[in-house]
């Protein structure tokens, strides 16, 4: 058998880890920002979230703006947004930041909008962590060897996650048939929806086509034959992922228990 984490550099630690352990370990930062409503703890925990994702996580240059910039401009641009559907007098007395006719934006509007930005972008910046530290097929792998789930489902779900990359370059093949065809001209949205609409026949019946070769090729294999199977990687939950969710799990509730009183941040109204 083969060991996937000797693949990885020991400088990006999330990889090493079970992709069971980070997706265990962020599960109860989700819980939180949906369950809070102050503005510390969705703050600390977006930047924890980033910073872990800075250290641990090997991001590639085109993804790193969606990464690291994507939760934090977000929370900004939706902070006014939202702000807008609150109440301006949530708050009575707060200092007004602009005026448009009879509409009063107030800093109480801000502080609602920003108060559901927070939350969001932080929930955002954590579920980048599991998206960036492990993949589908490797997280359906740890599901099957630590949990114990049927290999038939879980490698019913690894064989759907195959079918995305295969749809994308099967779009592509279709593409370049129309353009040199000549069927792949015009502009606006009519033309649009005309091309679009052409290639749903053509990928609708590759799409089939690849099913049946996937079923053949799973029957050729003797899938669903034998109660277990083997395995060509490895993926044991160690002492380290266990370390690791643990940690995790006392930084959350640490968070979610001393954040807003350290830091003391007004606790928004979001009164729509």
């Amino acid at each position: 058998m083969t060991d996937p984490f000797a693949r990885t550099s020991s400088r990006r630690f999330l990889h090493r880890l079970n992709p069971l352990a980070v997706v265990t370990a962020v599960a109860p930062a989700v819980v939180v920002l949906v369950a809070v409503r102050d503005l510390a703890t969705p703050l600390v925990l977006l930047v924890l979230a980033t910073m872990l994702l800075l250290a641990g996580a090997q991001v590639p240059a085109r993804r790193a703006p969606l990464a690291f910039g994507l939760p934090v401009a977000f929370t900004l641009v939706a902070a006014v947004s939202f702000g807008f559907w609150a109440d301006p007098d949530a708050i009575p007395g707060t200092p007004v930041l602009f005026e448009a006719g009879s509409y009063r934006f107030t800093v109480a509007s801000w502080l609602a909008g920003l108060g559901i930005s927070l939350r969001l972008g932080a929930l955002l910046a954590v579920v980048l962590l599991p998206g960036f530290a492990t993949t589908g097929p490797d997280l359906v792998r740890a599901v099957v060897q630590n949990l114990r789930v049927p290999y038939r489902i879980g490698y019913t779900a690894f064989a759907a996650f195959r079918f995305v990359p295969r749809f994308g370059y099967e779009l592509g093949l279709i593409r370049a048939a129309h353009r040199v065809r000549g069927v792949a001209g015009g502009r606006g949205p009519l033309a649009g929806l005309r091309r679009w609409t052409g290639y749903i026949v053509p990928l609708l019946a590759g799409a089939i086509r690849h099913a049946e070769r996937v079923a053949l090729a799973m029957d050729a294999r003797a899938f669903g034959a034998h109660p277990t199977r083997t395995e060509r990687y490895l993926l044991p939950f160690r002492r380290r992922d266990g370390a690791f969710v643990g940690a995790c799990w006392a930084v959350t509730a640490a968070v979610a228990l001393f954040a807003q009183p350290v830091l003391g941040l007004p606790i928004p109204v979001a009164t729509v």
